[in-house]
């Protein structure tokens, strides 16, 4: 009786690691998602794209990804998740 509690213990505290480990990776990947379609979009080789005219699109584009993973961050630690 005392072995299989031990077991069950066991895995039970593996399997809240691991349900860490993963809710980790995926607020990792929610973070990075939407900045991953920014990039893909302004990879493109794209010939009528209006803001590749603009001399401050790129920093701005850059800024954009910046403020989109700043407040996921912020939204997750108010959310208490990190």
């Amino acid at each position: 009786m005392t072995i299989s509690g031990a077991m069950d213990l066991y895995m039970s505290s593996l399997s809240n690691r691991m349900n860490q480990v993963a809710q980790v990776l995926t607020i990792v990947a929610t973070i990075f998602i939407p900045l991953t379609f920014i990039a893909g979009v302004y990879g493109m080789n794209f010939k009528y794209m209006p803001e590749l005219d603009l001399r401050w699109a790129y920093p701005a584009c850059l800024l954009l990804m910046l403020l989109i993973a700043a407040l996921m961050v912020l939204y997750f630690k108010r959310k208490k998740w990190i």
